[in-house]
């Protein structure tokens, strides 16, 4: 076979995958993907307006222990009660594979980005190897070709297989660049501050604007996980409790070794690195529980620091807070550069 004629067969094949190429750079309306299936009354969230404190009284008061999920009444009577998890959100599910659903608008813009730019490059990068690779085993084999070319050089091949990766790369690299840059604006003035401390092996999450406090998180004992409807090695006594709907400035600090503050769902990961602060906007759309891991090799513990985030409307969260002993009110007005950055060991 001529040159001519393999430079037109590679010709054919490139121009298959420019058309390919060219509906993936099609815009393409991608809808954000739709929440699960409701689950049952019985395990979605319940947020209400309660009787007064003394009639709340009146119910039996559940048993006291650092395990038990306890209802939590402020004085304008919004009652805070540990939500039970969805199934399906906020968390793996057996058998799946791929992300998971998100609930935050950077992992929705991620998912789209993955969804409907970078999987139909991958695939169509893969079929053309596959493509060109059956090409060659069946004519440059040496029963069809018996007398192999001595040609070194093919300018137009050459010249195509430079410039499409490099065009496939740019492509790749505008969204690529715009998601990174809306994963690490600046919080807004005012907004929630929650301190995210790594110890060995548990979690703390300090509320700087709410007077200080600090929630300690262990891991659950499976059978208690069960119990809450929640899955083994996942659940946790404590969550961190945030506001849903509002961009919450996450700083995160280790106390010993480097861990890492993980969520899937939220697709928030941000490591925790002792004797510095590490700081990123977490938004939750929608009122949930979100699970996650510590996702750096911390010792001989490390798979059994679970994270637990419950995000709640504003006025439960207050009422969360009040029962935890803070404060509830403007928050002084500060930026991540006056926070005084973390001592090794806090």
């Amino acid at each position: 076979m001529s040159i001519a004629e393999n430079s037109r067969a590679v010709a054919r094949a490139f121009a298959g995958l420019g058309l390919v190429f060219a509906m993936a750079l099609a815009p393409v309306a991608v809808s954000a993907q739709p929440a699960p299936a409701a689950a049952a009354a019985s395990e979605a969230p319940s947020y209400s307006a309660s009787a007064p404190a003394a009639d709340a009284s009146a119910a039996p008061a559940p048993v006291a222990s650092a395990a038990a999920p306890v209802a939590m009444t402020a004085a304008s009577g919004v009652t805070y009660v540990p939500a039970r998890p969805v199934a399906g959100k906020g968390q793996p599910i057996a058998g799946a594979y791929g992300f998971q659903d998100q609930y935050s608008p950077i992992g929705q813009e991620a998912l789209r980005m993955h969804d409907a730019l970078l999987m139909p490059v991958i695939t169509a990068v893969m079929l053309l190897v596959l493509v060109l690779l059956l090409v060659v085993m069946a004519r440059f084999n040496r029963r069809a070709n018996p007398v192999p070319s001595r040609t070194s050089h093919n300018t137009m091949i050459e010249v195509i297989w430079t410039l499409l990766p490099v065009l496939i790369l740019v492509v790749i690299a505008v969204p690529s660049i715009r998601l990174l840059a809306h994963q690490y604006k600046a919080p807004p003035k005012g907004a929630l501050t929650v301190k995210v401390t790594g110890y060995q092996w548990y979690w703390g999450y300090g509320y700087p604007d709410n007077g200080g406090f600090e929630v300690i998180s262990n891991i659950l004992p499976d059978d208690e996980a069960i119990k809450r409807g929640e899955q083994p090695q996942l659940g946790a006594d404590k969550r961190m409790v945030v506001p849903a709907g509002e961009d919450i400035r996450i700083q995160t600090t280790g106390s010993d070794v480097i861990h890492s503050f993980s969520v899937p769902s939220l697709w928030f990961k941000l490591d925790a690195v002792p004797g510095r602060i590490n700081e990123r906007v977490l938004h939750i759309n929608e009122p949930g529980v979100y699970y996650g891991q510590c996702s750096e090799l911390c010792g001989v513990r490390h798979g059994y620091m679970p994270i637990v985030v419950e995000a709640v409307p504003r006025p439960v969260f207050e009422a969360w807070v009040k029962s935890q002993g803070g404060t509830v009110g403007a928050p002084a007005a500060k930026t991540a550069d006056a926070t005084p950055a973390a001592k090794p060991g806090a």
